[in-house]
């Protein structure tokens, strides 16, 4: 059990992160959530030729004096969007030091925030073995968002997971709206058929890799005994050494690369998050580079 991973000076410093990312920037995720949809907002859009049976009360009267011919207004729908996040909790989550659980918590607090303050319903998920498990459903303001974020702190990080096979059979939502998925990624599972279903779903996906800096930069030599963090009857014996490291790294890189390139080429946002990065360090530096904070 993660207890206290969100806490009061938690909670302070994402409000205050929230104040500074409004004040600099325009929002999450693209600031006003617009639909792609024709509505009843405010903000006019385009013209249609009217049709029998529309509303007459969006007619152009001023077009039908100069051209003679019926006009209908057309305008931008301002809908509230559903934020879904979904959090890796198998055992692999909690290797190292760094603790990369702890850090897809705080991520998952921040970006519910951040969501809540846009006026967006925000849901919080876990993804454990081949299912998908509510934390909270459908927070909606802040004092919903206070009342419920310290559940987090009841997750238990433990066994395997198969992303795909667990989101999959989910209600995803469809539309405007985005899915965020904090994992680590590290699994033989396939992932990839869970962000092609979500693009699918005209979601928009942000991907976040968590690792740890043992797993980033290993500092391990001579003689070890590792053990897989989610099946306990795999394990690595062997001398460790230069060799060994590089082509580990050569592994790690590729792991990374092919992630990255994966969610590039189908419109997906991709962050490597290490899991000793300052909340504030990833919200500003990295995911506003990206655009995903625009």
């Amino acid at each position: 059990m993660c207890a206290l991973v969100i806490n009061e000076a938690l909670l302070e410093q994402i409000e205050l992160l929230q104040l500074l990312l409004k004040n600099n920037i325009a929002g999450m995720f693209g600031g006003t959530h617009q639909s792609k949809t024709f509505g009843s907002s405010c903000e006019f859009t385009d013209f249609r030729d009217y049709i029998p049976g529309d509303d007459v009360s969006k007619i152009d009267w001023n077009a039908f004096a100069r051209f003679k011919k019926l006009y209908l207004k057309l305008y931008l729908d301002e809908r509230q969007v559903q934020t879904k996040i979904y959090i890796d909790a198998s055992r692999s989550m909690a290797y190292g030091n760094g603790k990369k659980h702890e850090q897809a918590l705080r991520l998952a607090a921040a970006f519910a925030y951040i969501s809540i303050c846009e006026m967006d319903r925000v849901s919080i998920y876990l993804i454990k073995g081949n299912r998908v498990e509510d934390v909270v459903e459908n927070m909606l303001g802040k004092e919903s968002y206070l009342n419920n974020i310290g559940k987090l702190n009841d997750v238990v990080f433990d066994g395997d997971v198969a992303i795909s096979e667990a989101i999959l059979p989910s209600k995803v939502g469809y539309g405007d709206g985005t899915s965020i998925i904090i994992s680590d990624f590290l699994t033989d599972n396939d992932y990839e058929e869970a962000i092609d279903y979500l693009v699918r779903k005209k979601r928009d996906v942000l991907c976040v890799q968590v690792l740890s800096p043992e797993e980033l930069n290993p500092k391990a030599r001579g003689k070890m005994h590792f053990y897989d963090s989610e099946v306990s009857a795999k394990y690595y014996r062997k001398n460790i050494n230069k060799e060994i490291l590089h082509a580990y790294r050569l592994a790690l890189d590729y792991i990374t690369t092919n992630l990255r390139t994966m969610c590039q080429s189908r419109g997906v946002d991709y962050a490597l998050v290490a899991s000793d990065e300052k909340l504030v360090d990833v919200l500003f530096d990295k995911l506003s580079a990206m655009g995903v904070i625009k």
